[in-house]
């Protein structure tokens, strides 16, 4: 839920600078995801949540051994979010491009980081008899038994997060405007179609190639190809839609598309949450690192009424965005 709504969001980010020509256009941009930019964080808060009290020992140690990446990533959300703020709180020639720049460039490597984290996810890490880790920015770019963060492997996965992300923001951006803009919209979303295509099948072919736990996965349960062939689906339905100029059905098969692909990656991992890439210790999995039966009951029972809370309030967010504005949702962000 995550990477499909704020990353729209940030895909409109991605977008802002390349196909928006002044700052009217821009701030119509802005103002497209002004209602519900911040809301969509919450999903963020909710996994770490949901991490936290179910698989506390995964938490624990993707914390401590992700600490540089993470204090990025919330440098990142920070800034991403001041941006937002504070470009119309002074009209000046120079504080609007700039808080436009931080908005375009902090969206953009959020992106690339989320993809980067993933990568280390499913790759696995060096974990020791403690369950710790350390891993520095990069080293040789390979994957082997001392990685870095940056490999090969984790930058592929960021670039495609990157360009699925501003094909998913630029579907938002043709839904949620009209005119020049929207046209310019539609037609990035088109280039950002071929290049997620291009990684989408770069990223299937390598994935199981390179990660064994992989392969043996879909070898031993062939019906989750469904997943995989489901994106594929996805795919051509953004493309068909495009083309009529279904804005709406195009980014409804765009968040289909990343639900897919997320679900591929889920399955082809189960039930590994960390995996140790040393060969002399075992990974954290779904059970040696959960935390006791009693607290993941009570967890449950904590967590099922707070996300259907959660997700009431976005169905109501949403569904008041259309209401108000059912041709266009071009809504004032400070409203």
């Amino acid at each position: 839920m995550f990477a499909v709504l704020d990353g729209f969001d940030m895909g409109v980010g991605i977008v802002h600078l390349i196909i928006a020509r002044d700052d009217k256009e821009r701030s119509l941009l802005i103002e497209s995801i002004g209602p519900v930019w911040d809301g969509n964080e919450v999903w963020l808060i909710a996994g770490g949540g949901a991490l936290f009290f179910a698989f506390p020992g995964a938490y624990a140690s993707g914390f401590s051994g992700f600490y540089l990446p993470l204090m990025m990533v919330l440098w990142l959300l920070i800034l991403r979010g001041i941006a937002i703020e504070f470009r119309n709180r002074i009209t000046n020639a120079v504080w609007t491009p700039f808080w436009d720049v931080v908005f375009s460039g902090a969206s953009a490597l959020l992106a690339l980081f989320f993809g980067i984290a993933l990568g280390n996810v499913i790759r696995g890490v060096p974990l020791d008899a403690n369950a710790s880790f350390f891993l520095p920015l990069w080293t040789d770019f390979r994957i082997g038994p001392a990685p870095g963060i940056l490999d090969w492997f984790t930058i592929i996965l960021g670039l495609t997060s990157v360009a699925v992300l501003t094909m998913q923001g630029s579907l938002w951006a043709a839904m949620s405007t009209r005119g020049d803009l929207q046209v310019r919209a539609r037609e990035f979303a088109a280039i950002a179609w071929i290049v997620a295509v291009l990684f989408t099948i770069a990223v299937i072919l390598i994935v199981p190639l390179t990660l064994p736990h992989f392969l043996a996965r879909y070898l031993t349960h062939p019906a989750g190809l469904i997943l995989p062939l489901a994106s594929f689906g996805a795919l051509a339905g953004v493309k068909i839609s495009s083309a009529s100029r279904q804005d709406k059905s195009a980014f409804v098969y765009s968040s289909g598309y990343i639900l897919a692909m997320l679900a591929a990656a889920a399955f082809g991992h189960y039930p590994n949450l960390l995996p140790a890439i040393n060969g002399t210790q075992s990974g954290l999995t779904i059970y040696n690192a959960s935390t006791t039966s009693y607290g993941l009951n009570i967890g449950l029972v904590w967590f099922v009424p707070g996300i259907l809370l959660a997700c009431g309030y976005f169905i109501f967010a949403y569904r008041q965005v259309f209401k108000a504005n059912p041709d266009s949702i071009q809504t004032d962000a400070r409203t």
